[in-house]
């Protein structure tokens, strides 16, 4: 039985990736010799937080055969009591990662960052398993840095993420764009207006069209400035553009008689469907969200998470897709009414915006990240 480790947590944007390669791995393998007369010979099990919602995502998905959890420490980059605490479960997760991997004895592991991989990761140099990681932001985070000195093969999503690293790293390093789920490439319009009247409980046509679309998401949990900043301004928005506004679930949403207006505290099986429906995204800068917007060739405003509650890693994304010409960033520190209302004018102009969708293409490339990764785990497991 050939057995596949992938690992990775703490957040939606560490779990939702990996998952999309697994999707796309076990489509290869259920096309190639490890799948012999309809009976698979592998299984994929999945390394996460013991606690959070690392299980719960990864259940949902239905794609990966077993999750099973360890203890999850992080290292802060200020100083602070929890940092002693948390060496004693990043010890205990090494520990159970390397019984967990030497009773599975995979061909690979595969890691899609966050605090939680690291033990998996080492455990596996110890036990002389391939390692593949995958950093999906402009600039490497500390877990990936750790990550990549026991990898046998580092995907970074940005060629200039490539260029800056050493040339000893570079030399293992492929160049593969973010993997996204496959709803992306696969999503329907007429569904996301559907989702949207149902916010409502009106039907398509009672949706005003002649406006653009304008989709507002600040994350699975919201992000106040910009629910601020669209609430002081609903009445010029509306006028402007008929808006979908997912406010996460950390504020309470407000009532607004507004008939071009609508609210959702959130969207998950949809988004593909309203993005696809969607003319202009308002949002932060993950780099997952960027990259899903990137493949529907969506138009974007960005207001990047900066000062303490980020190590810049969405200003560095943000300012990317800007320079290739995807995005408008607004400063996370300056944004205010009047610059939300200067970068939401520029792309009302419809020419602009299709300069913009070209631009997205150009940047996504043909070939699927999901797709690159995939291929480099299947050869691995075919050379063992």
């Amino acid at each position: 039985m050939l057995n596949i480790v992938f690992t990775g947590g703490g957040t939606g944007g560490h779990i939702y990736p990996g998952l999309a390669v697994v999707e796309e791995l076990r489509e290869m393998l259920d096309n190639s010799e490890f799948n012999s007369d309809g009976q698979k010979n592998y299984k994929i099990f999945w390394i996460g937080a013991k606690s959070g919602m690392d299980k719960e995502l990864v259940s949902k998905s239905s794609v990966v055969d077993q999750f099973i959890g360890i203890p999850c420490g992080k290292l802060r980059r200020y100083f602070s009591l929890q940092n002693f605490f948390d060496l004693f479960k990043i010890v205990a997760g090494l520990i159970k990662s390397y019984f967990v991997l030497a009773k599975l004895k995979p061909q690979v592991v595969f890691s899609k960052g966050g605090f939680v991989s690291v033990p998996p990761c080492y455990a596996a140099k110890a036990l002389k398993i391939p390692v593949f990681t995958h950093e999906c932001d402009f600039t490497t985070g500390l877990a990936t840095r750790l990550n990549t000195k026991v990898a046998k093969k580092l995907f970074v999503s940005y060629a200039e993420t490539k260029e800056s690293l050493s040339q000893s790293i570079q030399n293992k390093t492929i160049v593969s764009g973010n993997p996204v789920r496959p709803a992306f490439f696969n999503s329907d319009a007429k569904k996301g207006l559907e989702f949207i009247a149902s916010i409502k409980n009106i039907t398509v046509d009672d949706i005003d069209k002649s406006k653009p679309i304008l989709l507002v998401v600040g994350g699975s949990l919201g992000a106040k400035q910009i629910n601020d900043l669209v609430w002081n301004n609903v009445d010029w928005l509306c006028q402007h553009f008929t808006v979908i506004h997912q406010t996460g679930k950390q504020d309470e949403m407000k009532n607004f008689d507004n008939s071009g207006y609508f609210q959702t505290e959130f969207i998950y099986s949809q988004m593909a469907d309203v993005m696809k429906c969607s003319d202009v995204i308002l949002s932060r800068a993950g780099a997952n969200f960027l990259w899903e917007a990137c493949t529907q060739n969506k138009p974007m405003v960005l207001i990047p998470l900066g000062g303490e509650g980020s190590r810049g890693d969405q200003i560095d994304n943000a300012s990317y897709f800007e320079k290739k010409g995807c995005a408008i960033v607004i400063d996370c520190i300056k944004a205010d009414d009047a610059l939300l209302k200067n970068a939401l004018e520029k792309v009302l102009d419809k020419d602009e915006r299709s300069k913009m969708s070209e631009c997205a293409k150009i940047l996504c490339g043909e070939k699927r990240a999901t797709k690159i990764i995939a291929e480099n785990i299947l050869s691995e497991l075919k050379a063992e």
